[in-house]
């Protein structure tokens, strides 16, 4: 499965590098929002519609370039979706005004979902197959590390130097990540033409469409809450911003741990570990209203719910991988789509709980909801003929 000259734990590396420079374009913006608003003079919300038109760009690209790049090596078609990501920070540095920042981050987002998906198929193909879950998370751990360090000095550079300068820099996470994947990865085979038709038809099955469903619940449940953190935290702990940072910090380590957790139990049994993980995120999700009553209770809070959160993305990821077996890539980068629409959906959901006049204690707990309904769909699932019980 490799070559000889390459070890699979350096290629595995240069994959979560690639994975580091994207999770921190997705989500650095998120703390630069009031400064990008300010710098091409629209409000808030109206600079809030650039996270939205990078996640519905990850969702329409994800299976438009998976495909388009099928018949490249591997290798190569990694190689042309970080060009991508390189080129579309570049632009959203340059962009003169609020449209072209919109259409820059369009671009950008184009890289995401192949990026994983493809990633996700090269990371199980390096290792034996009974490692194959470990293998995607330790792609995915570049992501979460991104929340713990990229994000941060990306927000950091943001509000000092200037948002420009924090995407220009991003960029240059890009060509880091292609210089990784030139020296680590091997040169893999051929793409061949797919069959449109055939790999779709493997989509629209039972089984996928519930693996897919699972992923939408899981996201939604992690976003209902992470939308509206810095809210919550500062009505329900009163949190100074602080002690937000240091929260946020602290999320992206839960993300760390849950990530490799998540990878170990997945190669024990994927459904197994996806009922055990999405419980275990219902269960704390209904106990942060109490969590949050002090500031250390809080601390302990958002780690254990961020490594709950995360922990669903390795198992979920094989799931699905596995039930669309014929199609494994397209199914894999679709499937990343299937998280940012999971994200609208929590946000969705959180923003109707608080309009509601539920209060910001009952954010939380709708998406526990939303976690018992995605293990509820695990169940179905079973019932529909659903995955083998292990990796």
């Amino acid at each position: 499965m490799t070559d000889t000259n390459k070890k699979p734990t350096w290629a595995l590396l240069a994959l979560a590098v690639g994975a580091f420079g994207i999770g921190t374009t997705e989500f650095s913006p998120m703390g630069l929002l009031p400064v990008i608003a300010e710098g091409v003079h629209v409000s808030i919300p109206s600079a809030g519609l650039l996270i939205s038109a990078y996640a519905l760009g990850v969702m329409i690209g994800a299976p438009i370039m998976t495909l388009l790049l099928s018949r490249l090596r591997a290798k190569h078609a990694l190689m042309v979706l970080l060009s991508i990501f390189v080129v579309g920070n570049l632009l959203s540095a340059m962009a003169p005004g609020y449209w072209t920042l919109l259409a820059s981050r369009l671009v950008t987002s184009l890289n995401h979902g192949a990026f994983f998906g493809i990633g996700s198929v090269v990371a199980a193909n390096l290792v034996a197959p009974d490692k194959r879950a470990s293998a995607v998370a330790t792609m995915f751990m570049g992501l979460t590390i991104a929340n713990i360090g990229g994000v941060p000095a990306a927000t950091w550079v943001g509000q000092q130097i200037g948002w420009r300068m924090a995407f220009a820099g991003t960029a240059g996470l890009g060509l880091l990540a292609m210089a990784a994947l030139v020296v680590a990865l091997p040169r893999g085979e051929m793409g061949a033409m797919p069959d449109i038709r055939k790999e779709l038809r493997v989509l629209t099955r039972p089984v996928v469409l519930m693996a897919m469903a699972t992923t939408v619940m899981g996201s939604a449940a992690m976003f209902t809450l992470y939308t509206y953190i810095a809210p919550v935290l500062t009505t329900l702990t009163g949190a100074s911003s602080t002690f937000i940072t240091v929260a946020l910090v602290l999320i992206g380590v839960g993300f760390t741990i849950g990530n490799g957790i998540g990878g170990k139990l997945a190669d024990w049994s994927l459904d197994g570990a996806t009922k055990i993980f999405l419980a275990s995120l219902a269960v704390i999700m209904l106990v942060l209203p109490l969590l949050f009553g002090s500031h250390a209770g809080a601390l302990i809070g958002v780690v254990l719910w961020g490594a709950a959160a995360f922990a669903l993305v390795p198992p979920v990821q094989i799931r699905v991988m596995h039930a669309a077996a014929e199609a494994p890539g397209l199914a894999s980068s679709v499937n990343v789509g299937a998280f940012n629409l999971g994200n609208a959906l929590g946000a969705a959901v959180g923003s109707y709980v608080i309009s509601a006049g539920m209060g910001y204690a009952a954010v939380p707990v709708a998406g526990a909801v939303l976690a018992a309904a995605g293990l509820l769909l695990v169940f179905a699932g079973r019932a529909v003929g659903a995955q083998p019980a292990a990796a």
